[in-house]
């Protein structure tokens, strides 16, 4: 479908909704997207975005990046910086999977030896790591454990040895957001979340073995120094984010602020845009669950890395250590986080929310690891369990949508319609004629996923390259998939 009206490129790859658009908007609306991706968003990505500028306090610009598709309040691939003295929070613009997030892990291992064995190590990945709906894991929480976990994230697995010291320091926020206090989660979140941790979820949450392609390499030196270099190069990549816990923390908030707004006598321009000051006390508490929910979340894909590695461990008959099993970066979307970003010449502390969006920072940047630190912030942007997926690396001039870019390639059409046009068993044999061995918990969530039911990575990460948010470095293809 075209564009609305009105809309105008402002840069290579920039469409700009000037505020003019709609009642309300305190700032424009701005679209990272080569023209064929704007022409195919769905008429909601706009008109919700139009809504997200119309909040108290948003600086600069509502934006969409490349992979925006409609979502609840906040169109997936929104991102929003709000003034945390006069701005507002907003779980519309974070979502009810709470620090859904990427982690990537490399290994020393060539495809040609992993070939021969992938069967046996997707089998017994899919084991090991629980997926689908009401998935449960294999480590035993009480209470008193969920809580310590809520403040801690990743760094409690470390101190039970489900992680490596060097992991902490390659996780976005070392692991674990500040400002947790579990007193602001119900106790209904807490129940939900006891069973929940080392799960993958089910939609689309995965993990994969996956391989470097020949010819997909495209900044060499940059490939090598994250140890992506060479063609044939097996990785692990996985997809997954703070389970029923996080869905709980945003349903309970999203009602509060409901609430408050009606005994305020507040006109909402969407009710899923329900918010509350920043500064506010219900503001600060829903930002302190938050928290914990992003935390709990760390701590997940920590305890599925834990797992990767005992399962490669066990078949090759070999030390994790020996194999190169070490992770490669950990990055979080749907999150809300206070960061320092130069606004009109001035450095200003923002509330960034990211909806379905990645931070990438770009290199120079104090918040980065050191191995990292020349390079930029690794990006790691999923695609279908079909085409692949990619490797970006965080560039300066993504400064101009607060270092942020795409998370991912985002869908082209609802689950309901995939079902329709996709048989979950076909579907799985024509991966599998295709070299791509998958596990599902159900065949109806694997149609859900299929290929055509998102748009083009390829054409994602070109667009996000040209509007200047991150570059590509390599390109990755599934082998080997464990679906929810």
């Amino acid at each position: 479908m075209p564009a609305p009206p009105g809309i105008r490129e402002i840069a290579p790859a920039c469409f700009e909704l000037g505020p003019e658009h709609a009642p309300g908007m305190r700032v424009p609306v701005r679209v990272f997207a080569t023209r064929d991706l704007l022409d195919a968003m769905d008429d909601q990505v706009f008109v919700q975005a139009a809504h997200v500028a119309t909040l108290p306090g948003i600086v600069r610009a509502s934006f969409c990046m490349p992979d925006a598709h409609w979502g609840y309040g906040f169109p997936i691939g929104g991102v929003a910086a709000m003034d945390p003295e006069h701005g507002v929070i907003s779980p519309g613009g974070i979502g009810f999977d709470i620090n859904c997030g990427m982690r990537l892990v490399r290994s020393a291992l060539h495809w040609d030896e992993v070939r021969p064995r992938l069967r046996e190590l997707v089998d017994a990945l899919a084991e090991r790591v629980p997926a689908g709906v009401g998935a449960q894991g294999f480590v035993p929480l009480a209470e008193d454990d969920l809580r310590e976990i809520l403040v801690q994230g990743a760094r409690w697995c470390l101190a039970r040895g489900m992680a490596w010291p060097e992991d902490l320091a390659v996780t976005e926020s070392g692991g674990a957001f500040p400002g947790a206090d579990p007193d602001c989660v119900s106790a209904r979140a807490l129940e939900r979340g006891l069973a929940q941790l080392g799960t993958l979820g089910s939609g689309n949450h995965y993990l994969e073995i996956q391989v470097v392609t020949p010819g997909g390499v495209f900044d060499a030196p940059a490939a090598q120094a994250l140890g992506l270099g060479e063609p044939g190069r097996v990785v692990v990549m996985f997809h997954c984010g703070s389970r029923g816990f996080g869905h709980q923390v945003a349903s309970d908030y999203l009602e509060r602020f409901l609430r408050e707004s009606r005994r305020r006598g507040e006109t909402l321009v969407d009710r899923e845009l329900a918010c509350a000051p920043f500064a506010s006390p219900e503001g600060r508490a829903y930002f302190a669950a938050m928290a914990c929910a992003a935390n709990m979340s760390f701590a997940n894909r920590q305890v599925i890395l834990h797992r990767v590695r005992e399962v490669f461990g066990e078949t090759f008959r070999r030390d994790p250590r020996e194999l190169g099993l070490a992770a490669l970066y950990d990055v979080a979307h749907n999150t809300a986080k206070l960061e320092r970003h130069e606004v009109d010449g001035e450095e200003r502390t923002l509330l960034v929310h990211r909806k379905g969006a990645t931070r990438a920072l770009p290199p120079g940047h104090p918040e980065l690891p050191e191995a990292y630190r020349a390079l930029g912030q690794p990006v790691i942007l999923g695609g279908s369990m079909e085409t692949g997926s990619y490797v970006l690396l965080g560039e300066a001039s993504g400064a101009r949508a607060f270092a942020s870019t795409a998370h991912g390639s985002g869908r082209t059409m609802s689950r309901t319609k995939a079902r329709k046009l996709v048989r979950g068993r076909e579907l799985q044999d024509r991966m599998a004629a295709r070299g791509i061995y998958v596990r599902s918990a159900t065949l109806s969530g694997l149609a859900e996923e299929a290929g055509l039911a998102y748009k083009s990575v390829d054409r994602v990460t070109e667009a996000t390259e040209l509007a200047g948010l991150s570059r590509r470095v390599v390109h990755l293809v599934p082998v080997g998939n464990v679906k929810g």
